[in-house]
């Protein structure tokens, strides 16, 4: 970003970001043929605008990160690009507004005006390869790279932080702690602390499914004095507590004020009710026994769909066979015919869906469904 409007831009992007949003991270809609889907990915968007999500991560991890190798990055971000733009939901002038008729492509749905939505797209792989996807994204709209770190496995902090540096020069960042059970690495807190001296980060995703590692990077923002970088929850087994906890970090204490979560990805509508429920409690919240228990009962569902059983082997199908149920899937496919549901887990899914109806959004998905799919 460059000159006054850039930085404008990036303001607002701030100020959206530290209010706190729910930002599903984006699945990815295929055919029994492992086609791309266009239909339903559109619907998948549609979905979760009208939900009230705050963003869409897309080309993430939930959205396979295969797509790279099967020519699908460009189309699956043009495709979340399109579907925001015409729904009215970008940041473009400020008030979640389209800007100009002119960025309508094609007729959308009839919905109610959606609340203001981030595109944040999902960069992987070596310098020039993140580099050039950030090009892309920043070429189709999009607000902030979140970046990946796992191909530069065995890298110095020093090589990481000038990797940092080169995506954020093309678009705003947002860091990303990725659990190694999915292809992250261990990084530590002098990394974290060293990396909130970047100036255009703008947020970080914490998932590493540790408490310890959650702390360090909470605890680096802290010490940086930074009160501009926002802290996202990526702890799918940890949601509810992750907003819920004030964290010391030596003078005072940060929150963590939303989440980017492939769990979000389903039951988006609860999951907004969720961190409206949150934000009501104030800035010193109290968990009493019905909140841990609100914890704990989004905490085994999300045992079920992302797998734990089986060290998350069936994740995105998990939370691709929510999607099927409630019909905005066809099927739970991934590019890779071996990703699928693991043995007994459609089971789990059907314990938890009974154990926590609460928690799903089912009817609010039946009313619109048909509109959506249009």
């Amino acid at each position: 970003m460059v000159g006054t409007d850039s930085h404008a831009a990036e303001s607002r992007l701030r100020a959206h970001l530290l209010a706190g949003e729910v930002i599903p991270a984006h699945p990815l809609a295929l055919t029994a043929a492992r086609r791309l889907d266009e239909r339903r990915q559109r619907a998948l968007t549609r979905y979760y605008l009208a939900s009230g999500a705050g963003g869409l991560a897309v080309g993430v991890h939930t959205t396979q990160f295969a797509i790279r190798a099967h020519g699908l990055l460009p189309p699956v971000l043009e495709l979340a690009a399109e579907a925001v733009r015409t729904g009215g939901a970008t940041l473009a002038d400020g008030t979640g507004a389209v800007a100009s008729a002119s960025t309508v492509t094609r007729s959308a749905p009839a919905v109610a005006p959606h609340h203001p939505c981030v595109l944040v797209a999902g960069a992987v792989g070596d310098t020039p390869q993140a580099v050039s996807e950030a090009r892309l994204a920043a070429d189709l709209g999009y607000d902030a790279v979140l970046l990946s770190l796992g191909a530069l496995h065995d890298a110095a902090d020093a090589v990481l932080l000038a990797h940092c540096r080169a995506v954020a020069e093309v678009l705003p960042l947002f860091g990303f702690y990725l659990q190694p059970a999915v292809g992250g690495r261990v990084l530590s807190h002098a990394f974290w602390r060293a990396l909130a001296e970047l100036p255009r980060l703008v947020a970080i995703k914490v998932a590493p499914f540790d408490r310890y590692r959650t702390l360090d990077v909470v605890r680096a923002i802290g010490e940086s004095g930074r009160d501009d970088v926002a802290l996202y929850t990526g702890n799918d087994d940890n949601i509810v507590l992750d907003l819920l906890t004030p964290v010391p970090t030596g003078g005072g204490t940060r929150r963590i004020v939303g989440g980017l979560l492939g769990q979000w990805a389903v039951w988006t509508s609860r999951a907004v009710e969720l961190l409206r429920d949150v934000r009501a409690m104030g800035r010193a919240p109290v968990a009493d026994a019905a909140w841990l228990a609100r914890a704990a009962a989004l905490t085994d569902a999300n045992a079920a769909i992302f797998d734990a059983a089986h060290g998350f082997a069936g994740c995105i199908a998990g939370i691709h066979e929510v999607l099927r149920r409630q019909g905005l899937l066809a099927g739970t496919w991934c590019l890779d015919e071996r990703e699928q549901l693991s043995p007994g887990q459609a089971r789990e899914i059907d314990r938890v869906c009974r154990a926590h109806p609460q928690l799903a959004d089912d009817a609010f998905v039946a009313r619109h469904l048909d509109d959506w799919m249009r």
